[in-house]
């Protein structure tokens, strides 16, 4: 199997053409259809549905991307730590994480991280549904969490993730402040999907309060939305309010000697064996600065 090959079948797949492949690579339309042909002979299976304007992947073609971006991230680190590169962190960074969390922190955080390394590029999907990685070609997943679900996928603590009550204060003024865990279920709550409770520490006890609602979605950002307009109460992350609590849009709810089940910030990857420096160095920045 040629590397350069399976460059440039990575190259294609991401530029949609072989055209924008070859010139990625410096070479001709017609050198990078013959080359795809060579490692499709080579590996004995089809990779590419060819048209005059269209270039899609076969279902063979879908499976081999990811194990493709392995083989070529891998040799970029064999190079990195022979010597042969310069030390610079190069090749493209695949990652995803939750729509809020994404824009709000994993965004500013990466354009920041993109100045410390020029020849590196970042591929960012947010998504608030938790997505294969390995399936979807991608480095790691930044994720907010209480448990790691899949126990196969390796997981690093960059930070707690800290959250309380909050409403705004047109709520309280209309419906009172409630002062204990029981008096929750009397309120207008907005719970995160088909939730019909939320879990609180109490001492060294767990406790599942009942909680109830007009209005629920599994959209972070449209119960903080919501809970701003006076909506009714919302379980936010520290990082969502932190904003609104300036401006005076939310107040927190304190409710005496409980306090909600913590949470924590992880970096989620498919293996640490041969762990890219692209991706340790990101997990490395992610870590320092959600520290500060």
């Amino acid at each position: 199997m040629n590397l350069s090959d399976v460059a440039l079948f990575v190259a294609a797949t991401e530029a949609g053409s072989l055209a924008g492949a070859a010139r990625r690579s410096g070479t001709s339309a017609l050198q990078a259809s013959r080359r795809i042909a060579a490692l499709e002979q080579d590996m004995g299976i089809r990779l590419f549905h060819r048209t005059t304007r269209a270039l899609t992947l076969t279902d063979e073609g879908e499976r081999f991307l990811p194990y493709a971006r392995t083989i070529m991230d891998a040799h970029i680190e064999a190079r990195a730590a022979l010597g042969v590169e310069s030390g610079q962190v190069t090749g493209t960074l695949r990652l995803t994480a939750s729509l809020a969390f994404g824009r709000k922190v994993v965004t500013p955080a990466l354009i920041d991280f993109l100045k410390l390394h020029p020849q590196l590029e970042v591929n960012l999907v947010l998504s608030d549904h938790v997505l294969d990685l390995v399936a979807q070609g991608l480095d790691l997943a930044i994720r907010v969490t209480s448990r790691l679900r899949d126990s196969s996928l390796v997981a690093r603590r960059l930070a707690d993730n800290p959250r309380g009550l909050y409403a705004a204060p047109s709520y309280v003024a209309a419906a009172g402040m409630p002062q204990s865990l029981a008096e929750l279920a009397t309120h207008d709550c907005l719970p995160d999907g088909s939730t019909t409770f939320w879990t609180f520490r109490t001492g060294d006890r767990t406790i599942r309060q009942k909680i109830g609602g007009r209005l629920s979605t599994h959209s972070i950002d449209a119960i903080h939305q919501a809970c701003v307009e006076g909506a009714g109460i919302a379980l936010l992350s520290e990082w969502d309010v932190k904003e609104d609590l300036a401006s005076g849009k939310l107040i927190p709810v304190p409710i005496a000697n409980a306090k909600p089940e913590p949470m924590v910030i992880m970096a989620v990857y498919p293996s640490a064996h041969l762990l890219p420096s692209k991706v340790r160095l990101f997990i490395d920045y992610m870590r320092s600065r959600l520290s500060l």
